[in-house]
């Protein structure tokens, strides 16, 4: 086999292992979550054994746990829920993330944790400093804080992700609204708290970190919220203005992301790694479809946040038309089953020479010589 056909099968059972990770239907085979975890666990030579790991709370805390380094996140979301006391048939509400504590306080949500994924390992072989796991509520549609009212550990845990979001400035109340926000912080009223939250701007969304688009022209700098059924943009045009553009999902035709590798950029004392990822996504626009690209090196967690929102709006029609529509019951740990108007895919361009693969994304790594 010579070096180009090494390359070109090695691209191909890369692309095929991302994509099947993705069907359902696979997932709730025990035969094939056990070969995803033997695969991780290879990939990064660790062998299964006790471990503890620690689970941060939006609130700055965190608890540490004792599990096996073949735990997968789904089990080190049971182990962690049952330590807090949150209610097991709320945990389709929540997640793992891996998320990266930047200098002045400031977080970074990198990627969201698959339920076949190890969290040991995705910690371990993440590859960034100050990187930890962190236990984050799982849905974008804000109005879903009412299902969690019942239970008072997942209402602490919303509620301190709703003081986080303030501080990190992912939400953005008014001034008064933030004198409501303190006052019924010091009264300890968690629940009107949350109930004044529903009405600031950016509740419930997720902030990506800063990155460039291709909309109104290529090279602008763009702060992207995700939540509510909307991408919100706040772009910086090219003569430092600022414009915000808010893209409705009901609009949105389809999406895909487009791996491009991490480019090594040799000139200067320093290596340094360019972006590597993009999502474009086609948008209903005065009667046209025009293409909206994104360079993020979060493509992967954006796609998952548009993929829960449509999730979230099919739950809300199967709710009104049930007949229509055939939805496991919420709360239940299980995949939808639904026939999507919108969809999305993976594209993996070819390899190419000083082209790394982005290791905290991807979950099993390369494929060596002898794999193939």
């Amino acid at each position: 086999m010579t070096t180009s056909m090494a390359d070109e099968r090695r691209g191909q059972l890369e692309q095929y292992l991302q994509k099947v990770t993705m069907e359902p239907n696979m997932l709730r085979s025990d035969v094939f979550v056990d070969f995803l975890k033997l695969v991780q666990l290879d990939t990064f030579s660790i062998t299964t054994k006790t471990a503890s790991l620690d689970i941060f709370l939006p609130d700055g805390r965190n608890i540490q746990i004792e599990i096996l380094t073949s735990d997968t996140a789904e089990r080190v979301l049971e182990v962690a829920s049952h330590n807090i006391g949150l209610c097991q048939e709320l945990l389709s509400y929540f997640g793992l993330f891996l998320i990266r504590f930047c200098k002045e306080g400031k977080l970074s949500v990198m990627k969201k944790l698959a339920d076949f994924e190890l969290p040991y390992v995705s910690l371990r072989s993440a590859g960034v400093e100050n990187c930890k796991v962190g236990l984050r509520k799982w849905y974008m549609d804000p109005s879903l804080d009412s299902m969690l009212m019942d239970c008072p550990a997942a209402v602490d845990l919303i509620h301190m992700q709703a003081r986080q979001d303030i501080e990190q400035e992912w939400a953005n109340p008014t001034q008064a609204q933030r004198q409501k926000l303190e006052a019924l912080q010091k009264e300890n009223n968690q629940t009107k708290f949350l109930e004044l939250s529903q009405e600031v701007r950016h509740y419930g969304y997720l902030q990506l970190d800063p990155c460039t688009c291709d909309y109104p022209e290529p090279g602008c700098g763009a702060v992207l919220s995700v939540g509510n059924d909307e991408i919100s943009c706040c772009i910086t045009l090219p003569d430092n203005q600022t414009r915000e553009i808010r893209f409705q999902m009901s609009r949105v035709k389809c999406w895909q992301v487009t791996f491009l590798g991490t480019l090594l950029d040799m000139d200067g004392p320093q290596r340094t790694l360019n972006q590597n990822l993009e999502l474009r996504f086609q948008y209903s626009e005065d009667s046209h479809w025009p293409w909206f690209v994104i360079y993020t090196k979060q493509a992967f967690l954006l796609s998952s946040c548009l993929k829960k929102m449509i999730s979230e709006k099919m739950v809300k029609l199967a709710a009104k038309n049930p007949e229509m529509i055939e939805v496991p019951e919420q709360g239940k740990r299980k995949k939808y089953h639904i026939q999507q108007s919108q969809k999305d895919s993976s594209r993996f361009l070819p390899r190419k020479s000083k082209t790394e693969i982005a290791k905290a994304d991807c979950v099993f790594g390369t494929i060596k010589e002898e794999d193939l």
